[in-house]
């Protein structure tokens, strides 16, 4: 799975926001979710549209991304 299986951005989708592909669900929402001291579980209950494999995925790739850096 890659980044474009896992994102998309259309200016007709939220205005364009990242969101979870094939979801109507911003990106930005899994992290506010887990900052706020949600659990992963608690995040896919409230979107059942966004798979475990997609969310895991991004954390995945968000964590690379800054120890990369």
């Amino acid at each position: 799975m890659n980044a474009t299986d896992l994102i998309t951005t259309d200016p007709d989708i939220l205005g364009g926001t990242p969101v979870f592909k094939g979801t109507r669900v911003p990106v930005k929402t899994l992290f506010e979710y887990l900052e706020a001291n949600y659990t992963l579980e608690e995040f896919l209950e409230c979107f059942p549209s966004v798979t475990r494999e997609m969310a895991c995925r991004l954390l995945e790739r968000s964590e690379s991304a800054l120890l990369t850096a």
